[in-house]
């Protein structure tokens, strides 16, 4: 009962109901969080910490820096056609391959969110492009904004940019390295499983004729469309395995957009800054917010009260507010979710393989963006396929979002040896032959649908 009465308590009690309450009276969430990192800074003494607020709004430059640019990027080939001649090559190569052409189109989803670290903003861009090949496949609204929305969510969590990571890695000083492998192990395959889960026995082949009556633009023709994309990979693959080559993500971003205005269809770089920048914003600004309400945490003990607690509970409680409490924090903000909470429970599990343990987190994070009643993804995965109620979008993703939440939790309880296999040298080929066997699998069954009833 003493613990009830320590200051720290009251002011994380200052802060957590103005935080809630400004939120939800529709207050933006970036504001929020700098109202209530000022009020507990005002409950501690301090009435007005110009220094930790400013110190705190810079804790994440970087990150702002790499998803402004990321955000040009991915504005850039959207302009310039490619995302639509991707999606319309794949669906003409793939019509009568379904349930293939269905994951494909699941990872296509998912290079928005990997890129820009946005859920939202991936189911606003490769999720509305690739939409009408949902529906081409026979997939009702509900399901097609359901795979949508678990798309962005794991889009979002899938390297190289992971938000909620960069957050609870600056909050404990771990610097965003390693995170690939455990990454890709924890996102692809739960995509695969949602997407057959969602959609496999209601899919049907292409018709192509509807379709390229339906598509908003014709396919680009030429390899030139493709070339944004390839620099990209390529000097992301350089910034990895050589030592003397070292541009930084926002640069290769930048470089990578340029290039994507003069391939495909022309674009003004300006113009596409200015627009990428404007629908940005919300995210960049959550996240000087997180940087200030983290910053006024440490100045008045609150982080050291929380670490301090969790530490004391038993492994099960511990596991238990980790799987129900990141994912429901996170219906407020996945961000806020992953400095408030997500910081002192990688903290709580110190003696983990601390990557593994933070990349789980941030999946748990990640799934706070389909709790109501924000639910980020699913409210915009339902405005892109026109459905009113995005309930039904909700209900439909409830599978996938408890397989999702049990797989990270149990990650966390095996974050060692799952840390010494993804860090193994045997991880990529038994990664890439899964992937190989799961497709040859889908092909074999979709060769099996077209095979006629005897």
């Amino acid at each position: 009962m003493n613990v009830i009465y320590t200051p720290e308590v009251w002011y994380f009690l200052v802060m957590l109901i103005t935080f809630v309450g400004l939120a939800v009276i529709k207050i933006p969430i970036s504001v929020s969080l700098m109202f209530s990192a000022l009020a507990g800074s005002i409950a501690f003494g301090e009435f007005f910490p110009l220094r930790h607020l400013v110190e705190g709004g810079f804790g994440y430059i970087d990150t702002i820096l790499v998803i402004g640019s990321a955000m040009i990027f991915m504005e850039s080939i959207k302009v310039s056609g490619l995302l639509n001649t991707i999606a319309g090559n794949m669906t003409i190569a793939l019509h009568k391959k379904p349930t293939f052409l269905l994951v494909l189109l699941t990872f296509f989803i998912m290079i928005a969110g990997m890129i820009t670290g946005s859920s939202t903003a991936t189911v606003l861009t490769t999720g509305a492009i690739a939409f009408p090949v949902l529906k081409s496949l026979g997939l009702s609204k509900r399901r097609a904004g359901s795979i949508i929305a678990m798309s962005g969510i794991y889009g979002m969590i899938a390297p190289p940019i992971n938000l909620p990571a960069m957050i609870i890695g600056q909050g404990v000083d771990m610097p965003y390295i390693g995170f690939t492998t455990p990454l890709l192990l924890m996102t692809f395959p739960l995509a695969i499983v949602t997407s057959l889960i969602i959609g496999a026995r209601q899919v049907k082949p292409v018709d192509l004729e509807e379709f390229r009556k339906t598509r908003e633009r014709e396919p680009i023709k030429g390899f030139a469309v493709y070339l944004p994309l390839i620099l990209m990979v390529i000097l992301m693959v350089l910034e990895n395995v050589s030592w003397g080559f070292s541009l930084g993500l926002p640069l290769i971003f930048m470089l990578s957009a340029i290039v994507a205005t003069i391939t495909g269809a022309k674009g003004n770089l300006l113009k596409i800054s200015i627009s990428a920048i404007q629908n940005s914003l919300g995210i960049l600004s959550i996240l000087i917010g997180v940087g200030m309400f983290i910053q006024i945490m440490t100045l008045n003990g609150v982080r050291g009260l929380i670490v301090g607690f969790l530490n004391g509970l038993p492994q099960g409680a511990l596991l238990a507010g980790i799987a129900l409490g990141i994912p429901a924090f996170g219906a407020v903000s996945s961000y806020g979710s992953a400095s408030v909470l997500g910081v002192p429970f990688l903290l709580a599990f110190l003696g983990n393989n601390d990557i593994v343990v933070c990349s789980a987190l941030s999946l748990l994070a990640g799934l706070g963006d389909m709790v109501p009643p924000t639910a980020l993804a699913g409210i915009f995965a339902a405005h892109v396929v026109g459905e009113k109620n995005y309930f039904k979008i909700w209900l439909s993703s409830m599978p996938a979002f408890f397989i999702t939440m049990i797989f990270a939790t149990i990650t966390i309880i095996y974050s060692n040896a799952v840390g010494r296999f993804a860090n193994s040298w045997y991880f990529y080929p038994v990664f890439i032959a899964g992937l190989v066997i799961v497709a040859i699998a889908l092909l074999l069954v979709d060769k099996r649908k077209e095979m006629p009833v005897s």
